[in-house]
Protein backbone atom coordinates (compact mmCIF):
# COMPACT_ATOMS: atom_id res chain seq x y z
CA UNK A 1 0.00 0.00 0.00
CA UNK A 2 2.91 2.44 0.67
CA UNK A 3 4.37 1.54 -2.00
CA UNK A 4 1.24 2.21 -4.65
CA UNK A 5 0.94 5.59 -2.52
CA UNK A 6 4.74 6.49 -3.26
CA UNK A 7 4.36 5.46 -6.45
CA UNK A 8 1.55 7.68 -7.42
CA UNK A 9 3.01 10.85 -6.10
CA UNK A 10 5.90 10.26 -8.05
CA UNK A 11 3.72 9.84 -11.27
CA UNK A 12 4.74 12.88 -13.16
CA UNK A 13 1.47 13.25 -14.45
CA UNK A 14 0.51 14.54 -10.93
CA UNK A 15 3.87 16.26 -10.50
CA UNK A 16 2.94 18.14 -13.10
CA UNK A 17 -0.99 18.93 -12.18
CA UNK A 18 0.61 19.56 -9.00
CA UNK A 19 2.77 22.25 -10.68
CA UNK A 20 -0.22 23.41 -12.56
CA UNK A 21 -2.20 24.41 -9.82
CA UNK A 22 0.65 26.04 -7.47
CA UNK A 23 1.54 28.06 -10.38
CA UNK A 24 -2.16 29.37 -11.46
CA UNK A 25 -2.51 30.22 -7.51
CA UNK A 26 0.75 31.94 -7.39
CA UNK A 27 -0.43 34.30 -10.48
CA UNK A 28 -3.88 35.11 -9.47
CA UNK A 29 -2.39 35.71 -5.75
CA UNK A 30 -0.11 38.65 -7.38
CA UNK A 31 -2.33 39.86 -9.28
CA UNK A 32 -4.96 40.50 -6.46
CA UNK A 33 -1.69 42.18 -4.75
CA UNK A 34 -1.48 44.29 -7.34
CA UNK A 35 -5.14 45.15 -7.57
CA UNK A 36 -5.01 46.18 -4.11
CA UNK A 37 -2.10 47.86 -3.18
CA UNK A 38 -1.43 49.51 -6.61
CA UNK A 39 -4.43 49.57 -9.12
CA UNK A 40 -6.65 51.01 -5.55
CA UNK A 41 -5.07 54.02 -5.36
CA UNK A 42 -5.60 55.17 -9.31
CA UNK A 43 -7.74 58.20 -8.90
CA UNK A 44 -9.47 58.20 -11.86
CA UNK A 45 -12.40 55.41 -11.92
CA UNK A 46 -12.34 54.86 -15.41
CA UNK A 47 -8.87 54.17 -15.72
CA UNK A 48 -8.60 51.91 -12.16
CA UNK A 49 -11.39 50.01 -14.08
CA UNK A 50 -9.75 49.23 -17.17
CA UNK A 51 -6.51 48.49 -14.79
CA UNK A 52 -8.52 45.82 -12.86
CA UNK A 53 -10.08 44.33 -16.48
CA UNK A 54 -6.35 44.44 -17.68
CA UNK A 55 -4.75 42.51 -15.14
CA UNK A 56 -7.52 39.73 -15.11
CA UNK A 57 -6.97 39.38 -18.68
CA UNK A 58 -3.30 38.88 -18.12
CA UNK A 59 -4.21 36.68 -15.13
CA UNK A 60 -6.04 34.21 -17.78
CA UNK A 61 -3.41 34.50 -20.46
CA UNK A 62 -0.70 33.44 -18.55
CA UNK A 63 -2.04 30.44 -16.95
CA UNK A 64 -2.85 29.03 -20.37
CA UNK A 65 0.20 29.74 -21.07
CA UNK A 66 1.42 27.83 -17.93
CA UNK A 67 -0.73 25.12 -19.14
CA UNK A 68 0.81 24.37 -22.44
CA UNK A 69 4.49 24.67 -21.17
CA UNK A 70 3.49 22.51 -18.15
CA UNK A 71 1.86 19.89 -20.42
CA UNK A 72 3.54 20.32 -23.67
CA UNK A 73 4.63 16.84 -24.02
CA UNK A 74 1.22 15.91 -23.69
CA UNK A 75 -0.57 17.63 -25.80
CA UNK A 76 1.26 16.15 -29.06
CA UNK A 77 -0.76 13.12 -27.91
CA UNK A 78 -4.24 14.76 -28.07
CA UNK A 79 -4.33 16.93 -30.88
CA UNK A 80 -5.92 14.32 -32.51
CA UNK A 81 -9.02 14.41 -29.72
CA UNK A 82 -8.70 18.18 -29.29
CA UNK A 83 -9.63 18.17 -32.95
CA UNK A 84 -12.44 15.56 -32.59
CA UNK A 85 -14.01 17.08 -29.87
CA UNK A 86 -13.36 20.44 -30.54
CA UNK A 87 -15.82 20.64 -33.30
CA UNK A 88 -18.55 19.49 -31.17
CA UNK A 89 -17.64 21.79 -28.81
CA UNK A 90 -17.83 24.66 -31.06
CA UNK A 91 -21.20 23.47 -32.09
CA UNK A 92 -22.79 23.31 -28.52
CA UNK A 93 -21.02 26.47 -27.56
CA UNK A 94 -21.78 28.64 -30.18
CA UNK A 95 -23.38 31.27 -28.70
CA UNK A 96 -21.06 31.52 -26.14
CA UNK A 97 -17.71 31.68 -29.19
CA UNK A 98 -19.96 34.42 -30.90
CA UNK A 99 -20.09 36.78 -27.24
CA UNK A 100 -16.43 35.84 -26.90
CA UNK A 101 -15.23 37.25 -30.21
CA UNK A 102 -17.83 39.82 -29.53
CA UNK A 103 -16.01 40.83 -26.92
CA UNK A 104 -12.93 41.16 -28.95
CA UNK A 105 -14.70 43.24 -31.24
CA UNK A 106 -16.18 45.65 -28.46
CA UNK A 107 -12.35 45.66 -27.07
CA UNK A 108 -10.25 46.49 -30.04
CA UNK A 109 -13.21 47.71 -32.21
CA UNK A 110 -13.82 50.46 -30.11
CA UNK A 111 -17.95 49.71 -30.08
CA UNK A 112 -18.26 51.49 -27.03
CA UNK A 113 -16.00 51.20 -23.54
CA UNK A 114 -17.55 51.48 -19.62
CA UNK A 115 -19.49 54.56 -18.79
CA UNK A 116 -20.59 55.39 -22.33
CA UNK A 117 -24.82 55.40 -23.35
CA UNK A 118 -25.46 53.01 -25.76
CA UNK A 119 -28.70 50.92 -27.00
CA UNK A 120 -27.75 47.54 -27.43
CA UNK A 121 -30.04 44.89 -27.84
CA UNK A 122 -33.49 47.28 -27.42
CA UNK A 123 -31.85 48.45 -23.95
CA UNK A 124 -30.79 51.75 -23.69
CA UNK A 125 -28.67 52.71 -20.44
CA UNK A 126 -24.89 53.27 -19.42
CA UNK A 127 -22.53 50.78 -19.55
CA UNK A 128 -21.44 49.26 -16.28
CA UNK A 129 -18.98 46.62 -17.11
CA UNK A 130 -17.79 44.64 -20.20
CA UNK A 131 -17.28 41.12 -19.03
CA UNK A 132 -15.61 38.76 -21.79
CA UNK A 133 -19.14 37.01 -22.60
CA UNK A 134 -21.52 40.32 -21.80
CA UNK A 135 -21.95 43.89 -21.14
CA UNK A 136 -23.32 45.36 -17.97
CA UNK A 137 -25.75 47.97 -18.34
CA UNK A 138 -27.95 50.08 -16.25
CA UNK A 139 -31.17 50.79 -18.07
CA UNK A 140 -32.77 54.17 -18.58
CA UNK A 141 -36.25 54.84 -19.56
CA UNK A 142 -39.05 51.84 -19.95
CA UNK A 143 -41.55 53.28 -17.12
CA UNK A 144 -39.48 56.39 -16.56
CA UNK A 145 -39.18 59.03 -18.61
CA UNK A 146 -36.53 60.77 -19.94
CA UNK A 147 -33.06 59.91 -19.92
CA UNK A 148 -33.38 58.80 -15.84
CA UNK A 149 -32.09 55.51 -14.41
CA UNK A 150 -34.73 52.89 -13.54
CA UNK A 151 -32.59 50.80 -11.35
CA UNK A 152 -32.58 47.91 -13.21
CA UNK A 153 -29.35 46.20 -14.37
CA UNK A 154 -29.36 44.25 -17.70
CA UNK A 155 -26.45 41.40 -19.01
CA UNK A 156 -26.49 41.64 -22.37
CA UNK A 157 -24.58 38.76 -24.43
CA UNK A 158 -21.89 40.18 -26.43
CA UNK A 159 -22.59 38.63 -29.56
CA UNK A 160 -25.12 41.41 -30.03
CA UNK A 161 -22.61 43.45 -31.65
CA UNK A 162 -23.37 41.47 -34.83
CA UNK A 163 -26.55 40.88 -34.96
CA UNK A 164 -28.24 44.32 -34.16
CA UNK A 165 -26.97 48.14 -34.98
CA UNK A 166 -25.17 49.28 -31.97
CA UNK A 167 -26.29 52.98 -30.55
CA UNK A 168 -23.47 55.16 -29.15
CA UNK A 169 -24.68 57.76 -27.61
CA UNK A 170 -21.64 59.40 -26.20
CA UNK A 171 -18.89 57.92 -28.14
CA UNK A 172 -16.84 60.41 -30.12
CA UNK A 173 -18.90 62.99 -30.22
CA UNK A 174 -20.64 63.23 -26.59
CA UNK A 175 -23.82 65.71 -27.78
CA UNK A 176 -26.88 65.26 -29.22
CA UNK A 177 -29.01 67.58 -31.12
CA UNK A 178 -32.79 67.94 -29.26
CA UNK A 179 -35.42 70.52 -30.18
CA UNK A 180 -38.42 71.69 -28.25
CA UNK A 181 -41.82 73.35 -29.75
CA UNK A 182 -43.71 76.43 -28.68
CA UNK A 183 -47.36 76.85 -30.13
CA UNK A 184 -47.78 80.46 -30.46
CA UNK A 185 -51.57 82.24 -31.12
CA UNK A 186 -52.16 83.60 -34.60
CA UNK A 187 -51.97 87.54 -33.91
CA UNK A 188 -48.94 87.56 -31.57
CA UNK A 189 -45.92 89.32 -32.23
CA UNK A 190 -44.26 86.85 -34.34
CA UNK A 191 -40.49 88.77 -34.02
CA UNK A 192 -40.77 89.13 -30.35
CA UNK A 193 -41.65 85.22 -29.95
CA UNK A 194 -38.40 84.56 -32.13
CA UNK A 195 -36.33 86.38 -29.94
CA UNK A 196 -37.99 84.91 -26.52
CA UNK A 197 -37.34 81.35 -28.11
CA UNK A 198 -34.10 81.80 -29.69
CA UNK A 199 -32.44 84.25 -26.32
CA UNK A 200 -33.68 81.25 -23.76
CA UNK A 201 -31.84 78.68 -26.51
CA UNK A 202 -29.12 80.75 -25.92
CA UNK A 203 -28.96 81.10 -22.65
CA UNK A 204 -29.27 77.43 -21.52
CA UNK A 205 -27.50 75.85 -23.84
CA UNK A 206 -25.33 78.44 -26.22
CA UNK A 207 -22.35 77.65 -23.86
CA UNK A 208 -22.12 73.87 -25.33
CA UNK A 209 -21.88 75.45 -28.95
CA UNK A 210 -18.39 75.81 -28.93
CA UNK A 211 -17.32 72.83 -27.12
CA UNK A 212 -19.68 70.76 -29.29
CA UNK A 213 -18.24 72.94 -32.74
CA UNK A 214 -14.62 71.38 -31.82
CA UNK A 215 -15.69 67.96 -31.17
CA UNK A 216 -17.50 67.67 -34.35
CA UNK A 217 -14.50 68.87 -36.25
CA UNK A 218 -12.46 66.71 -34.95
CA UNK A 219 -14.80 63.78 -35.83
CA UNK A 220 -14.50 65.33 -39.33
CA UNK A 221 -10.90 64.51 -39.35
CA UNK A 222 -11.70 61.05 -38.29
CA UNK A 223 -15.03 60.55 -40.59
CA UNK A 224 -16.19 61.96 -43.55
CA UNK A 225 -18.81 64.16 -42.35
CA UNK A 226 -20.37 67.72 -43.54
CA UNK A 227 -19.57 70.52 -41.40
CA UNK A 228 -23.03 70.97 -39.24
CA UNK A 229 -24.46 74.01 -37.08
CA UNK A 230 -23.83 74.01 -33.19
CA UNK A 231 -25.56 77.29 -32.52
CA UNK A 232 -29.06 77.25 -30.95
CA UNK A 233 -31.68 77.94 -34.47
CA UNK A 234 -35.46 78.47 -35.15
CA UNK A 235 -37.73 77.35 -37.34
CA UNK A 236 -41.19 78.26 -38.48
CA UNK A 237 -44.11 76.42 -39.46
CA UNK A 238 -47.96 78.15 -40.07
CA UNK A 239 -50.47 75.04 -38.62
CA UNK A 240 -53.89 75.05 -38.70
CA UNK A 241 -54.48 76.03 -35.44
CA UNK A 242 -51.21 77.92 -34.38
CA UNK A 243 -47.44 79.12 -35.59
CA UNK A 244 -45.28 76.64 -34.60
CA UNK A 245 -41.76 77.55 -33.46
CA UNK A 246 -38.90 75.12 -33.36
CA UNK A 247 -36.00 75.61 -31.30
CA UNK A 248 -32.95 73.28 -32.30
CA UNK A 249 -29.94 72.63 -29.85
CA UNK A 250 -27.33 71.12 -28.72
CA UNK A 251 -27.66 69.26 -25.53
CA UNK A 252 -25.22 66.95 -23.35
CA UNK A 253 -26.36 63.27 -23.99
CA UNK A 254 -27.11 62.98 -19.90
CA UNK A 255 -28.95 66.32 -19.06
CA UNK A 256 -31.90 66.66 -22.16
CA UNK A 257 -34.62 66.45 -19.59
CA UNK A 258 -33.30 69.09 -16.94
CA UNK A 259 -32.00 71.44 -20.45
CA UNK A 260 -35.95 71.20 -21.52
CA UNK A 261 -36.90 71.68 -17.84
CA UNK A 262 -34.41 74.91 -17.88
CA UNK A 263 -35.71 76.19 -21.64
CA UNK A 264 -39.57 75.81 -21.00
CA UNK A 265 -39.24 77.83 -17.72
CA UNK A 266 -37.56 80.82 -18.99
CA UNK A 267 -39.60 80.86 -22.49
CA UNK A 268 -43.16 80.33 -20.49
CA UNK A 269 -41.72 83.46 -17.61
CA UNK A 270 -40.77 85.74 -20.67
CA UNK A 271 -43.90 84.97 -22.50
CA UNK A 272 -46.08 85.95 -19.42
CA UNK A 273 -44.29 88.96 -18.89
CA UNK A 274 -44.61 89.94 -23.04
CA UNK A 275 -48.27 92.14 -21.79
CA UNK A 276 -50.00 90.01 -24.02
CA UNK A 277 -47.66 90.40 -26.99
CA UNK A 278 -47.00 87.15 -27.39
CA UNK A 279 -49.68 84.35 -26.23
CA UNK A 280 -49.14 80.02 -25.71
CA UNK A 281 -51.53 78.53 -28.32
CA UNK A 282 -53.84 75.82 -27.28
CA UNK A 283 -56.56 73.37 -28.90
CA UNK A 284 -59.64 74.65 -28.79
CA UNK A 285 -63.07 73.14 -29.40
CA UNK A 286 -65.88 75.16 -31.16
CA UNK A 287 -69.40 74.58 -30.76
CA UNK A 288 -72.11 75.48 -33.56
CA UNK A 289 -75.79 76.19 -32.22
CA UNK A 290 -78.20 73.64 -33.73
CA UNK A 291 -80.58 75.16 -36.66
CA UNK A 292 -84.50 75.18 -35.79
CA UNK A 293 -86.50 72.05 -36.30
CA UNK A 294 -89.78 71.98 -37.43
CA UNK A 295 -91.74 69.06 -37.24
CA UNK A 296 -94.82 68.11 -38.61
CA UNK A 297 -96.74 65.05 -36.96
CA UNK A 298 -99.97 63.21 -38.83
CA UNK A 299 -102.34 61.83 -36.99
Amino acid sequence: MEEEIMAYLYNPTVGKIVTFFIGVAVIWILLKVIQNRVFSKIQDNKNRYKANKFSVFVGYLLSIILLTIVFSSKLGNLTVAFGVAGAGIAFALQEVIASFAGWLAIMFGDFYNTGDRVQLGGIKGDVMDIGVLRTTIMETGEWVDGDLYNGRIVLIANSYVFKEPVFNYSGDFPFLWDEIKIPIQYGSNYELAKSIILKAGVDVAGELSSQSKEKWKSLQYKFRLEDAQTDPMISLVATDSWAEYTLRYVVGYKKRRFTKTELFTKILTAIEASNGQVKMAYSTVSLVEAPDLNINIKK
